[in-house]
């Protein structure tokens, strides 16, 4: 959340209000990747005012020049996806008034990221190079042509940002691990979103980079498995202050996304993980329990009302935050936990610690990164 919101407000500060609506989970990596690897200073965060998407809460959010880089590459991608929605003359975009607005608003927004990108040091070229040679490769494939043909502007895209961010954190020798990293990243966000976006193209006559190449679902899962155990490794390479949340985002959520795209299994805890049933008062049988009375509610002066709780609710349901972590609930606020909160496979420390993220302080049994 510091980082969805320190993006959004980059974006706010440099370029406006406006500007706020291409605020995206993809984007805010590279800032997650600058602070993971700087070193700790004062100068990281800083105090927001209230948002209606954190109940009205101030907040500290992620600041500086992390921030600034994913609100460079967010405008400058937004652009991009806006163009080729026109090219394909997707929804109200066919419509020639709404392209005309739509292509003044693109346009807008690709200037606005190449300015940001020359205050960090960021040449967003590499990003509209990659953007220009995708529409020409589109048009070109067909039956047989490979799918990482297709995918490769969005790696180099995403290479050349994850790699600033060791430049941004003083890390020039994270960069390589980064770029290999990216580049995966890249043709697996690509991946993902044919595979979701594959049957509502067919339905319109869309064009789709899995129907028009004649790639499977089985082969575009293969990669994409492919893609997300080389993430891994690239980022056993990289030097990181605290790594962690990026490899919760990175490892984790990236697996539960290729999951849900799949329709595989999004959440690989068994109740045997978590050994025996719970004990106290709150325990089945307990006081709290299904057979005793329930647990007593926060003062009536902590509750919030009806539109205020809806409001936060909202936010909690854009941001993701019911289904994973910890969340406060929008109208009691009780402390809950998600319905997920998967370690998974990633590593052999979940494997041998067991349930190493779900409860301990820690995780010293190997050395594979996975500091739970």
């Amino acid at each position: 959340m510091a980082h969805l919101c320190g993006l959004c407000l980059a974006l706010r500060g440099d370029h406006g209000q406006l500007a706020r609506v291409v605020t995206n989970y993809d984007g805010l990596l590279v800032s997650v990747l600058t602070e993971a690897q700087s070193e700790r200073t004062t100068g990281r965060r800083r105090t927001a005012g209230p948002c209606p998407l954190r109940g009205m809460r101030t907040a500290s959010v992620a600041h500086g020049e992390g921030a600034r880089l994913a609100a460079a590459v967010s405008l400058v991608l937004a652009s991009a996806k806006v163009r080729d929605h026109m090219a394909d003359g997707d929804g109200m975009l066919a419509r020639r008034p709404v392209a005309f607005a739509a292509r003044r608003v693109a346009l807008s927004w690709g200037r606005a990221g190449a300015r940001t990108g020359s205050d960090i040091g960021f040449d967003t070229a590499v990003l509209v190079d990659a953007v220009e040679r995708q529409l020409g490769i589109e048009t070109l494939a067909g039956p047989g042509t490979s799918i990482l043909t297709v995918t490769e502007p969005t790696e180099t895209a995403t290479a050349a940002a994850f790699a600033h961010t060791a430049v941004l954190a003083g890390r020039p020798g994270n960069a390589e691990a980064l770029a290999e990293a990216g580049r995966l990243f890249g043709r697996l966000a690509h991946l993902l979103d044919a595979v979701e976006d594959r049957e509502a193209d067919a339905a319109s006559g869309s064009w789709n980079p899995l129907t028009a190449t004649g790639t499977s679902l089985a082969e575009a899962r293969r990669l994409a498995d492919d893609a997300l155990h080389g993430i891994r490794l690239a980022l056993r390479e990289v030097a990181f202050t605290d790594g962690r949340l990026a490899h919760v985002l990175l490892a984790h959520e990236l697996r539960n996304s290729v999951d849900r795209a799949f329709g595989t299994t999004s959440c690989s805890h068994m109740p045997e993980l978590f050994g025996p049933p719970p004990s106290g008062p709150y325990a089945p049988g307990g006081p709290g329990g299904p057979a005793g009375p329930p647990p007593p509610e926060p003062p009536r002066r902590d509750r919030r009302g009806l539109i205020a709780g809806c409001a936060v609710w909202l936010g909690l349901a854009c941001t993701c935050q019911l289904c994973c972590g910890t969340y406060e609930d929008p109208w009691t606020r009780e402390r809950k936990d998600a319905a997920c909160q998967d370690c998974g496979d990633c590593c052999d420390c979940c494997d041998c610690c067991g349930n190493c993220c779900s409860g301990c302080d820690g995780c010293d049994c190997c050395d594979c990164g996975c500091d739970c």
